[in-house]
């Protein structure tokens, strides 16, 4: 009996206990018993019109548009696809290592791509019609934001077939200047509708006429300005610019693609300069850096590792990183080895990025993450291909790969954007930075 008595007093407590569970479970509000669904107007528009519809939206270089649900409901597997893997939005930084606080940066958050998941998990409903963001509006990427530019640098037209691949070049043109001058502000724009249409991205260099012909491995020249869809003008900070030396020429890197119609792409550079004779504080200064030590030598089927070494024999502020590889890249990180009075290095990687040669993405620190470095300071390039049957853009995996100015060929140097600092300078720069980082740190206590 006892044992009977046991188990129904149990019994009953176990009961009791269930009902104060359930009551307690019917007192909750709806949204903790079951949570309200990931919607297109509530929760994912607000991340496309951030990251995406630059150039998703009619007339720009992406194959559809996301400006709406309509638009966007087709596409939703493939853009949780993309997301997750970080191939979309273009933005190849390692988040795991090193600065991570750049200008413009479109990449999404973990938080942002479980979103998009969580939405096409759930059928990839639209939501409530009010919840919509209004939508994003954009300047004419045929107009000058820079006002009226001093000069215009106009490159020779390029008629780009209806269908094919890809198109890489480089076309060259004058620089109208008959003086050294330095650069306040400077914006490339495609000149007309159909221009617009097929330049995916382009850059600009200024460069000595005795090396047109010999490409970039012979010597890069002066890295100018960076195109791509929705990319704004670029105007510097008061009191630096951009030297630009009477006689060079205009070299622009391009990439366009077919459109489905013959079109002709126009591309120009328009430059407000600081008057004649003015000579800013600060120069900013953007070169191809760090080129390997040894030829490339990229066997057959194999991912192959080449470094470079940079000295900077003066203080530095390093503003920008943008790799440069081609069908082969891989990786790159920039390392920089500190000068030392002892025996052991001190190194630290600033960043890595993955490469694709369809993004040649420019890196632009933001300005109180910017690193700066001492004198003797060593930029390390550390450059990896990929020649196996995994990399996709590898046209022949079976045959050797060496270095060479043809898109077949490879490169392994990064561009850097630096200014170069006097020792007080850079000392009262660091001093700087270090309060910032103390009274951030003493606001997160």
């Amino acid at each position: 009996m006892k044992t009977t008595a046991t188990t129904l007093a149990s019994v009953a407590s176990t009961a009791t206990v269930m009902a104060m569970a359930i009551a307690m479970v019917s007192a909750l509000p709806a949204t903790a018993v079951a949570a309200s669904p990931v919607t297109f107007t509530k929760d994912v528009a607000p991340i496309l019109q951030r990251s995406c519809v630059t150039c998703h939206r009619p007339g720009e270089i992406a194959p559809m548009s996301l400006m709406t649900y309509e638009d966007a409901r087709p596409w939703a597997r493939a853009i949780s696809l993309r997301a997750a893997k970080r191939e979309m939005p273009p933005w190849h930084v390692d988040k795991t290592i090193g600065i991570q606080t750049f200008k413009n940066d479109p990449s999404l958050s973990d938080e942002e791509i479980a979103t998009i998941g969580k939405w096409v998990e759930g059928g990839a409903p639209k939501g409530n019609p009010a919840d919509m963001p209004p939508p994003r509006t954009f300047p004419d990427a045929r107009t000058w934001q820079i006002g009226t530019p001093d000069i215009v640098i106009k490159y020779p037209k390029y008629t780009v077939p209806a269908a094919g691949p890809d198109l890489f070049g480089e076309l060259i043109t004058e620089i109208p200047i008959q003086e050294d001058r330095y650069i306040k502000a400077i914006q490339t724009r495609s000149a007309t509708a159909k221009s617009h249409r097929v330049v995916h991205h382009a850059l600009s260099y200024a460069i000595d006429p005795a090396s047109e012909g010999e490409g970039m491995a012979a010597d890069g020249g002066q890295f100018l300005v960076e195109y791509a869809s929705g990319k704004n003008a670029e105007v510097y900070p008061e009191g630096s610019g951009v030297f630009l030396k009477a006689g060079q020429r205009a070299r622009l890197g391009y990439h366009f693609h077919p459109i489905g119609e013959e079109a002709v792409a126009e591309v120009e550079v328009g430059v407000v300069l600081y008057p004649k004779g003015f000579v800013p504080k600060f120069t900013r200064w953007s070169r191809q850096l760090a080129q390997p030590t040894t030829p490339l030598d990229i066997p057959a089927g194999t991912v192959a590792r080449s470094d470079g070494y940079t000295v900077l024999h003066k203080p530095a502020r390093i503003i920008a990183f943008q790799p440069h590889m081609h069908n082969l890249g891989k990786r790159q990180c920039l390392e920089l080895i500190y000068p030392t009075s002892g025996t052991r290095m001190s190194t630290e990687i600033i960043n890595c990025a993955n490469f694709n040669n369809y993004w040649h993405l420019t890196y632009n620190y933001a300005d109180d993450a910017q690193p700066l470095v001492p004198a003797g300071t060593i930029l390390h390039n550390i450059t990896w291909h990929d020649n196996s049957p995994a990399n996709r853009r590898a046209l022949d995996p079976k045959n050797w790969v060496g270095d060479g100015q043809r898109t077949i060929d490879e490169m392994g140097f990064f561009w850097i954007g630096w200014i170069e600092l006097t020792e007080e300078e850079y000392k009262q720069q660091l001093a700087e930075r270090k309060t910032l980082q103390e009274k951030a740190q003493a606001a997160e206590r």
